[in-house]
């Protein structure tokens, strides 16, 4: 399991969220995702600690902290949501397109 970590800084690291975290427990992984187009963060992240006792200190002490001039939001992470293909209702047939 992982943590969300919602309204960071556009200029934070992970070696940034790695030292935050750690002060409760041990960081297994940081993830910063970044937009594919402009390379730029995209003002949330992952950690996934070692343990959920971790997991739960960590919550307790940073949500809603005012930490790189911001007020983190620091929850479990959601199971990511299946997504169709992005091209939309289309398959071989069109049946949009079919007369009756």
């Amino acid at each position: 399991m992982s943590l969300y970590v919602g309204n960071l800084s556009y200029d934070v690291k992970e070696d940034d969220l790695n030292q935050a975290f750690a002060a409760h427990g041990t960081v297994k992984r940081v993830q910063l995702p970044t937009d594919r187009e402009t390379g730029r963060m995209r003002g949330f992240a992952f950690v996934e600690m070692g343990t959920e006792a971790e997991e739960t200190a960590a919550i307790e002490a940073l949500d809603g902290a005012a930490w790189m001039g911001r007020d983190l939001k620091v929850n479990k992470a959601r199971p990511r949501e299946e997504r169709g293909s992005s091209g939309g209702n289309w398959s071989n047939d069109n049946r949009s397109s079919r007369r009756y």
